[in-house]
């Protein structure tokens, strides 16, 4: 687990591996379970034969791709990477959330596969 802080936003990231969209899937549920007042648990996976994002209500393009990015761009296979936000009071714009989801999934990655 790792967490950052953006303008009083938690952003909490774990990475794991995962050898088929079954085990990924019930890694996100599992994260997702452990923090159910949480206000986004975004995540993407990459596996040798599908790939998958979800913002879970931020907007498009500002979660689960910033995390996916950040797997691809590690050239990274068969890894699953989950970020929960908790909202802090304060929105933080299209760039602050794609740069904390994308730095977040490198501190977990960093910290959980490297």
């Amino acid at each position: 687990m790792y967490e950052l802080i953006e303008k009083k936003s938690r952003f909490i990231g774990y990475a794991a591996k995962a050898e088929s969209e079954s085990e990924a899937k019930a890694f996100i549920s599992e994260i997702a379970a452990k923090h159910p007042k949480a206000g986004h648990v975004t995540f993407a996976y990459v596996l040798q034969s599908t790939a998958k994002t979800n913002d879970d209500g931020e907007p498009k393009g500002t979660a689960g791709l910033p995390i996916y990015n950040v797997i691809t761009r590690r050239n990274l296979q068969n890894v699953v990477v989950v970020v929960v936000r908790y909202f802090g009071g304060t929105k933080l714009g299209k760039g602050g959330l794609i740069r904390a989801y994308g730095k977040t999934a490198g501190l977990a990655i960093a910290g959980e596969l490297e």
